[in-house]
């Protein structure tokens, strides 16, 4: 994971708002995700294939269903990166 493809994929609120519908480990599909959104699939795809490109989203597959959820590792991550920043760190 690089931080320039994390950032990048959190730089926009679609993609922050998709995050935020995956947190607390749902699994959810990419229609239950779509029906959030006024966007088409084509967009949607977009969104989650950079969340994905980012390593912040991990999808398994289930019948015909694709399931997208949030890799809470790479969140980790970031969020030590940040205090580190912030000199809250080690």
């Amino acid at each position: 994971m690089g931080f320039a493809e994390t950032f990048k994929a959190l730089s926009d609120p679609v993609r922050r708002d998709i995050l935020i519908l995956l947190k607390n480990g749902k699994k959810l599909s990419a229609g239950e995700i779509a029906s959030h959104f006024d966007i088409s699939g084509a967009t949607l795809s977009y969104h989650l294939n950079l969340l994905k490109k980012a390593e912040l989203v991990m999808e398994s597959k289930y019948k015909n269903f694709v399931y997208y959820e949030l890799n809470t590792s790479v969140v980790e991550e970031i969020m030590l990166w940040l205090s580190e920043l912030r000199g809250e760190g080690i």
